[in-house]
């Protein structure tokens, strides 16, 4: 019995410490939503109910906070996801597409706009985008491979553009930059996408 004993309590103790940071990661995204792009350790570990050593206890510093952040904000982004059907008509494919990207990218906005202004000291964060950027690519791979096919030679630079135009950067120039509502930055996006799929697209 001793042995069992032992094991529920290791067994306790990782659940507590794995709520723990649940709740650091909760708090730290919490806070960002709120507008604090820069939340300082003290105002994570206030917002989450834990003294800054518990903080500090759970994460040595903030590039590992970081980690667990994005990877809590890739899991909600693969959540909120939904498969498009590659089946589909040129047009409604890009239509669902560029839905689907604009509600992705609100989703990810707050989180998106502090890693800008911290990445380039962060190579965490760096990271975190690039592993972003990748889920969009290998989306339009699959979504776009008929088109992608017919670009020949062409293929990689037409694949380049597609990411481009359908990622953080092109969205918070079109949101921030351009100060376009959401309706009106997705349009753009969506003629965007269009038209460089339109010149390979098979007769």
């Amino acid at each position: 019995m001793d042995g069992v004993d032992v094991a529920g309590r290791v067994d306790g103790r990782t659940a507590r410490a794995e709520r723990t940071r649940a709740a650091i990661v909760e708090a730290h995204l919490a806070l960002i939503s709120e507008g604090d792009l820069r939340p300082t350790g003290e105002r994570i570990a206030e917002r989450a109910g834990i003294s800054l050593r518990t903080l500090w206890t759970n994460f040595k510093d903030m590039e590992t906070l970081f980690e667990a952040s994005g990877a809590e904000v890739l899991r909600q982004q693969d959540a909120a996801h939904r498969p498009i059907s590659p089946g589909l008509p040129l047009a409604k494919r890009v239509d669902a597409y560029c839905r689907q990207r604009a509600r992705l990218l609100q989703l990810i906005a707050p989180s998106a706009r502090a890693a800008q202004m911290r990445e380039p000291f962060s190579e965490q964060l760096h990271r975190n985008r690039l592993k972003h950027i990748e889920r969009v690519r290998d989306e339009v791979e699959e979504l776009f491979a008929v088109e992608l096919a017919e670009a020949g030679p062409g293929r990689e630079q037409l694949l380049h553009a597609l990411v481009a135009a359908s990622t953080w950067q092109s969205w918070s120039m079109l949101r921030y930059g351009l100060d376009l509502g959401v309706d009106q930055a997705r349009a753009v996006m969506s003629r965007t996408v269009g038209a460089l799929l339109a010149e390979v697209a098979p007769d």
